[in-house]
């Protein structure tokens, strides 16, 4: 990304700011390679929920904080099911999910599918922006 802003001086939003090169990085997921050093280290996981932003740790619901049953990891069950093109609530509960079903086989099945879908770049922006949209809370 470049650090382009606008004339009040704030950056522009990521989809302007984006270069080619970077677009190639994210649609390809080479950006993901930094995350194995955390797995070999053994910080995260190969699967599990993706971890968030830590800003956004008193946004969640009592369900949604269960995600962190589980270590997080580079690919997780939400990803192979939309990765950032489906909405916050949809990748918790499916999150929530693989928390209270996670076991050896559905792992090697979000292994594998995970391959495929970094193979046809799928789910890798959502509408409007370059990956995900920030989450700012629960509806109420």
């Amino acid at each position: 990304m470049n650090d382009r802003r606008d004339e009040s001086g704030n950056l522009l939003p990521d989809h302007m700011r984006i270069t080619t090169f970077g677009r190639l990085i994210r649609k390809t997921s080479l950006d993901e390679i930094p995350q194995l050093i955390n797995v070999l280290k053994g910080e995260m996981s190969l699967i599990g929920p993706r971890p968030l932003l830590v800003e956004y740790l008193p946004l969640y619901s009592s369900s949604q904080i269960r995600r962190h049953e589980v270590r997080p990891g580079v690919t997780g069950w939400a990803q192979i099911n939309g990765r950032n093109s489906i909405t916050w609530q949809e990748k918790f509960q499916l999150d929530t999910w693989y928390v209270d079903n996670h076991n050896f086989f559905l792992d090697l099945k979000i292994l594998i599918l995970t391959f495929f879908n970094v193979l046809k770049g799928k789910g890798v922006s959502q509408k409007g922006h370059v990956s995900m949209g920030k989450f700012e809370g629960n509806e109420k």
